[in-house]
């Protein structure tokens, strides 16, 4: 049965677009929203990174991705670096919220995401945030000397005075990855990107320059953004997405990271939809400036990349799979 869209609440989406690949996967993901939710009846608001001292060559989009993005009906804004900047480009996704419009509900996505269904369909309750469960056991790594995921993640909940217990999940084993509240960082939402941008750029910076003993054999490059997002979502009363959310990373919306992991292991309508989204003129001719789009969504080597695995039964881990397409010599990003 088809969903019925939630007429009663209206949201924006963020997305980052940055010179290079990621202006050309915030275009590819304005085109498949526009296509596929068309009645969508928030703002896209495509945030970007301005020059200065924290990004040493121009981290803004080209005029081409612009003009592209706007006729699409995008917002785009700009933001300061202030924090991160090309030391760690995955926080442009936590400074990038505070140039989103203020108390308005927000859904972030990562650029590289297709918008495969009406996104007005989804029930978000904005009042209880979450984030993408479309992820592995990453962080923190089991190391001989250890504390152990326990002792980590309380050490980072008694250091911002949140509540612990309430976030396990009691279901799982204890010293088991998933007990603990862990996202993938692709998608998140809330009640207000300002307020809640202001905690996750608070949480991170306190973590990446005073963290807790606990962590002193982890690494958090690449992963803070994702360290700190479960604390920022569990302070605003947040928690794991419900199964009225599952469409999200589902029939809903897919991130497909790089190209040649959206042919290789994605759905048939995802691949359809991104070729969908590509085919106008006045997109085609912008998105073929990025040689890996160019040569897997026009030039053939999708398709090859498809026909060389069985989506029933994909190697795993991802890193098999990686190594698998480079074998044949497929590998792009």
């Amino acid at each position: 049965m088809a969903r019925k869209p939630v007429h009663d609440q209206a949201f924006n989406i963020m997305v980052v677009g940055q010179a290079g690949r990621l202006g050309c996967e915030a275009l590819l993901f304005a085109a498949s929203l526009r296509a596929n939710t068309p009645d969508f009846a928030g703002r896209l608001v495509v945030v970007e990174p301005q020059p200065g001292p924290l990004w040493p060559g121009e981290p803004r989009m080209a005029s081409d991705v612009r003009a592209a993005l706007l006729e699409l009906g995008a917002e785009i804004r700009p933001f300061e670096s202030r924090t991160f900047g090309a030391a760690y480009p995955y926080g442009n996704k936590i400074e990038g919220l505070l140039a989103m419009p203020e108390d308005a509900p927000f859904v972030f996505f990562d650029s590289d995401t297709l918008v495969l269904g009406d996104l007005q369909t989804v029930p978000f309750d904005f009042s209880r945030p979450a984030a993408s469960m479309r992820r592995e056991g990453s962080w923190p790594e089991e190391e001989l000397y250890w504390p152990g995921y326990t002792a980590i993640w309380r050490s980072l909940y008694d250091k911002f005075g949140l509540e612990f217990e309430s976030s396990l999940d009691l279901g799982q084993p204890a010293e088991y990855w998933q007990r603990y509240l862990y996202f993938n960082a692709g998608w998140f939402f809330g009640a207000d990107p300002v307020a809640f941008g202001r905690r996750f750029l608070d949480y991170a910076t306190a973590i990446r320059d005073d963290p807790p003993e606990e962590l002193v054999i982890q690494s958090l490059d690449p992963w803070l953004d994702q360290v700190a997002l479960p604390l920022v979502i569990h302070s605003f009363g947040g928690g794991r997405p419900g199964p009225e959310l599952d469409g999200l990373d589902g029939e809903m919306t897919c991130h497909w990271r790089v190209m040649p992991l959206l042919y290789a292991r994605e759905s048939d309508r995802a691949v359809q939809v991104a070729e969908a989204a590509a085919t106008p003129n006045r997109i085609k001719k912008v998105l073929k400036g990025h040689e890996p789009f160019k040569r897997f969504l026009f030039q053939g080597r999708g398709q090859k990349v498809r026909a060389l695995f069985d989506r029933d039964n994909l190697p795993r881990p991802e890193r098999k799979l990686r190594n698998q397409i480079k074998k044949h010599g497929f590998w792009m990003r």
